[in-house]
């Protein structure tokens, strides 16, 4: 094993950021070589890169240097995660004309602005939301911030934060149909 990755894993194991910043530094392109051959859309890409490393971090404790090299445990974590985020993804566009009945309820006033009923609706829909997907709509519509501001706030990067709130909204769209 390479010197410097030897000496790197305790500190990582210790989560030194430092340790962290060069494990991305090494091995950050290669990763995400292999999620864009699994995943088509730069932006879920860009989200499975980062759960590859947050999953690598938390799990450092378990890499055994006598099965296989860092960037072969690393590369094994990257297929793995690839593949899952292609097995649960659904399709990222929805067609209106599909739905024209569904959205027969909506009133336009002319000025972009929902009726008191739906916004309560809303509002009841978006409770049933995980409290961290409740605070990236309210950061994003109620409180008008950017997605480079949101991605600050998060810690995250604006496609990702853009990709994360295409999906809540599908998933509110879905239980305010329930209702």
């Amino acid at each position: 094993m390479d010197k410097e990755i030897k000496k790197l894993i305790p500190d990582l194991v210790r989560q030194k950021r430092t340790a962290q910043e060069r494990l991305l530094t090494l091995y950050g392109q290669m990763v995400f070589r292999l999620v864009t051959r699994i995943v088509e859309r730069r932006e879920d890409a860009e989200e499975v890169y980062q759960d590859v490393f947050v999953k690598a971090f938390s799990n450092i404790g378990t890499y055994d240097e006598n099965q296989a090299t860092l960037a072969t445990w690393l590369g094994r974590i990257a297929y793995n995660e690839s593949l899952n985020f292609v097995r649960r993804k659904t399709p990222m566009f929805v067609y209106i004309d599909d739905h024209e009945g569904d959205l027969e309820d909506v009133e336009d006033e002319g000025d972009g602005q929902y009726d008191e009923q739906n916004i309560e609706r809303m509002e009841q829909a978006m409770e049933q939301l995980p409290p961290h997907e409740q605070n990236l709509l309210s950061m994003y519509y109620f409180d008008h911030l950017s997605m480079k501001e949101i991605a600050y706030i998060t810690d995250s990067i604006p496609t990702t934060v853009a990709s994360q709130l295409c999906r809540i909204r599908k998933k509110l769209y879905k239980i305010m149909q329930k209702r």
